[in-house]
């Protein structure tokens, strides 16, 4: 069942929202060749925990999906060390009073490769255009096709069962958000739906992926990118409830 959250609700939702975004803008600042994924998510949960949040990842380890060049999502943030030019995803959701803000980011540790910043501007771009397509009156095929028409014009592959969803008292509700659709179809937008939207793309070209247990990876070894943010529809227009 899709529930509209109230403006009071909604609120709630910004606040945890500003806490993920906190988290996230400081991972970046930290991360450099050299520092573990281990130590990245280890300041984000020191962040949450002291903001009074938690982090939404059980069962899974960590506070933060860190996700690194051909991992799409759902990495772990073991002992790895980062190198020169690596390509990471750092997903982070938390839990504050009992209400969910989530978020993702994509960024290069130390001197990015031209091809990974052409990645990541352009699922920024499919994130924003999928933004700006989720106002009232539209429906939710609207903000899909948003989202795949930029990644499919740039040539990159989308792949499926990856994307957003309906963010409240749980990280994923109802509606999911797929990364392409159908314009006019699917759920109306009414103001008080919230929802994550979380373009992925994969610089390869292709959709497919592997799976080993819960990380998945571009089937051909080619990088990826992820970014999302939680946004509520209100009566003027989308608004960004983990803006950083």
């Amino acid at each position: 069942m899709i529930e509209l959250k109230t403006a009071t609700e909604i609120d709630a939702l910004g606040e945890a929202g500003r806490v993920v975004a906190r988290a996230l803008h400081a991972v970046r600042a930290h991360a450099r060749p050299g520092i573990t994924l281990r130590e990245l998510d280890e300041l984000a949960r020191t962040l949450l925990t002291e903001a009074g949040a938690r982090p939404c990842r059980a069962p899974k380890p960590g506070a933060i999906s860190t996700s690194v060049n051909d991992v799409i999502a759902h990495g772990t943030p073991d002992h790895t060390r980062l190198a020169d030019g690596d390509l990471i995803s750092i997903d982070c959701a938390a839990s504050l009073h009992g209400w969910v803000g989530a978020a993702a980011i994509t960024f290069s540790a130390g001197r990015p490769r031209p091809e990974d910043t052409a990645l990541v501007r352009a699922t920024e771009q499919a994130l924003a255009d999928g933004i700006a397509a989720a106002r009232p009156g539209a429906r939710l095929g609207d903000v899909c096709r948003a989202i795949g028409v930029l990644g499919r014009s740039a040539g990159y592959g989308i792949p499926a069962g990856l994307g957003g969803a309906g963010v409240g008292r749980d990280r994923r509700e109802a509606p999911p958000v797929p990364n392409d659709g159908h314009p006019g179809k699917g759920v109306p937008l009414r103001p008080g739906l919230v929802l994550s939207i979380e373009p992925v793309v994969l610089a390869g070209g292709t959709d497919a992926t592997t799976t080993e247990g819960s990380v998945v990876r571009t089937a051909d070894g080619s990088r990826a990118a992820h970014t999302g943010h939680t946004i509520a529809i209100t009566a003027d227009g989308p608004r960004i409830l983990t803006a950083r």
